[in-house]
This record gives C-alpha cells, sequence and structure tokens, in this order.
C-alpha cells in the first residue's frame, strides 16, 4: 500500500510591515550640525577679513596688476597693523623697477623701507644689487643689505664677501643675514657655530649686531636659542596668522604684495613698531 506523500510546500512567510520613519533622527542631525558649523565659519570669517572682502570688489582691486585671492589676506593684515611700518624686500628677480612709481602696496599702504639682496654664500653678488642699493636712498627708502647664507660654504669667506661689497653708512639698517637651508655636510651644531661666526666678523665690520632672518618654524626649532638677543625677521606667510607675534622684530607676511612700479609680486614685511621705534635700530 503506497504512503501517501507528506505536503512539501513550506508555508509563506508573513511580510514584515515596513516601519513608519520618524520625522527626525541621526542623519537630520549630522547634517544639520554640518550647516551650522559652515554657516558660523562663513559669519566668522565675513567678519574677521571684512576689509580684505572690501577690497576685494573694490575698483582699485579690478584695476590692480595681478588679480589674487591673496590680496583678500594682505589687505586685512596690512589693515590690523595700520600703526605699524611697512616695507618690502627685493632682489634681481623682480627686475627693473620703476623707482619712481614704488610708493605703496595696493595703491594705499605707504612704504618706508626696503631690503635688498647683495650677496650669496662665498662669491654670489646680486646682479640689481648696486641699481637697487642706490635708487633705495635716491628715493628716500630706509635700506638695508642682505646676504644669503649658503650652509655647506665656509663662514669666514661668506662674512668677507659681504663686507666686500656692502657700505653701509648712517640711515641704513644693520646687516642681515638670511639662513633658510639646512646642511647636508655638516650637522646643526657645526652651522650654529658658522652662522654665530658669520655674525661676529660682520658686526666686528660694520660696529652694529647684524639683524638675522629666517622662517618662523627653522627659528623656533634651530636658531631662538643660539641668538636669543638679535633682532629677528621672520617670515611666515600663513593665510591665517593675522597679527606679528611680540618677539618679532619684522614680519615678512606675503610673497604675493602688489607694488606700484614693480611688475611682479613682491615680498612685503611689516615693522612691529612706530617710526620712532624704527629709527633707534638703524646705524647711527
Amino acid at each position: 500500500m503506497a504512503t501517501p506523500r507528506k505536503n512539501l510546500r513550506k508555508k509563506p512567510t508573513p511580510k514584515k510591515r515596513p516601519q513608519k520613519k520618524t520625522g527626525f533622527n541621526l542623519h537630520h542631525l549630522k547634517w544639520i550640525v554640518v550647516a551650522v558649523f559652515f554657516v558660523g565659519l562663513g559669519i566668522w570669517f565675513g567678519i574677521s577679513y571684512k576689509d580684505g572682502i572690501k577690497y576685494l570688489f573694490s575698483a582699485e582691486r579690478k584695476a590692480a596688476a595681478e588679480k589674487s585671492v591673496f590680496d583678500l589676506r594682505n589687505v586685512e593684515v596690512l589693515k590690523r597693523h595700520a600703526d605699524k611700518v611697512f616695507g618690502f624686500d627685493i632682489s634681481h628677480y623682480q627686475g627693473n623697477l620703476d623707482w619712481e612709481q614704488v610708493d605703496a602696496i595696493n595703491s594705499e599702504f605707504s612704504l618706508e623701507f626696503v631690503f635688498v639682496r647683495a650677496t650669496m654664500g662665498r662669491d654670489g653678488v646680486d646682479t640689481a644689487f648696486l641699481k637697487n642699493w642706490r635708487s633705495a636712498r635716491a628715493n628716500s627708502f630706509i635700506r638695508g643689505a642682505y646676504h644669503y647664507y649658503r650652509p655647506n660654504e665656509n663662514s669666514l669667506e661668506q662674512a668677507q664677501h659681504f663686507i666686500r661689497t656692502v657700505q653701509l653708512g648712517e640711515g641704513d639698517f644693520p646687516p642681515v643675514l638670511d639662513i633658510e637651508e639646512l646642511p647636508k655636510n655638516q650637522s646643526m651644531d657645526s652651522l650654529i657655530s658658522g652662522l654665530k661666526r658669520w655674525m661676529q666678523v660682520v658686526e666686528n665690520h660694520y660696529g652694529v649686531q647684524p639683524i638675522l632672518y629666517s622662517g618662523e618654524h627653522y627659528y623656533n626649532k634651530h636658531l631662538q636659542q643660539a641668538f636669543p638677543d638679535h633682532i629677528i625677521w621672520i617670515a611666515n606667510y600663513n593665510f591665517f596668522v593675522e597679527n606679528i607675534k611680540p618677539n618679532w622684530h619684522f614680519w615678512q607676511f606675503t610673497e604675493k604684495g602688489i607694488v606700484s612700479g614693480i611688475a611682479t609680486p613682491v615680498d612685503v614685511n611689516i615693522f612691529n613698531g612706530n617710526r620712532n621705534d624704527l629709527r633707534k635700530i638703524l646705524i647711527r
């Protein structure tokens, strides 16, 4: 007798009813937080950089030789330091300057001093040095000369080369030592010794302690302890660094300055004081 076959068909699984979504969840909260953050950031930026934004859309900005977002920060920084003294620094990279036209940054902020590159290493001379040096004095700028230090060349030879090339006099800035490179064939201790040797030889010749130029990171990491008493000139182009620090005597805050009479962007500097303070550090 045949056994009856069992029904092998499975009973259908009942469908789950979809749950009703609530009107608010974590996903919505995340986007609300993001939106609030960016709105707040926009408000902060608009308030913090109001002068720069105003200039960005001004007629002066549209007429500028170079249109750049860097104008926004540059104008803002200059506005914040209206009680300070402004200057620039140049080398042959700026080409031929129309010195009679060189007078202001962005046609608004007067320039009063200039640093001119003179020498590099033990034998390099900036090809525009003599012309720029003489023109700076002829156009009533307070002038200074700087030496670009090459870490892997003899420090005494570099000092003597600067001394042979540059004549400083009353009303000029003290000589400037520019150190930016890391050594390849010597230790940092050896480099520091060489820098001190250059400083001492140059100070003995001119009778005034040289100014020290470097980037902020380089100075803080390698130079601060070795040169605690020197006048320092610090380069920092960070967009969100808005004010000169108390221990900086000079701040090179941009390499994108727009100066009438100069065809290329130029480094712009702020002296951390007024005109009377500036005169006190000049050669007498």
